[in-house]
């Protein structure tokens, strides 16, 4: 199984739902990337929008840029503690926003937040409804 089974493995069904609303409290995927560009990660968050490979993110680097109120609202909604919920996004958001950007540009990928689970292109909608199951 792929990275979204490691990460996300055991998760409950609400995981989509708290990306989705993580991703629209940050104003969508350009916000996150101006947030990212803000704290000096905007190369790593460029490397998720554009062609090529995903650049690594820690947990620490997570929570430095989202700040504790969005992570804990994202570790309460998945029944989870704020630590696992950092560890899950640094594994989780490179591939969301990789594959919610599929021309290489954060132009239009806010219009595929409202469907997180059947709109994300490549097959990762139906990889993480299998997942999000308990």
């Amino acid at each position: 199984m792929g990275l979204l089974d490691n990460v996300l493995g055991g998760l409950g069904g609400d995981a989509a739902g708290g990306l989705s609303d993580l991703l629209k409290g940050q104003g969508g995927v350009g916000g996150l990337a101006e947030k990212f560009g803000q704290n000096g990660l905007g190369d790593v968050v460029g490397s998720w929008i554009g062609k090529g490979g995903n650049a690594g993110i820690s947990p620490e680097q997570i929570a430095a840029v989202l700040g504790s109120g969005p992570i804990a609202d994202f570790a309460a909604r998945l029944g989870i503690s704020p630590e696992q919920a950092s560890e899950t996004l640094a594994g989780l958001l490179p591939e969301a926003v990789d594959r919610l950007t599929p021309n290489g540009s954060a132009e239009g990928a806010d219009d595929m937040l409202g469907g997180l689970l059947d709109n994300l292109p490549g097959g990762i909608g139906d990889a993480l409804g299998g997942l999000f199951k308990r």
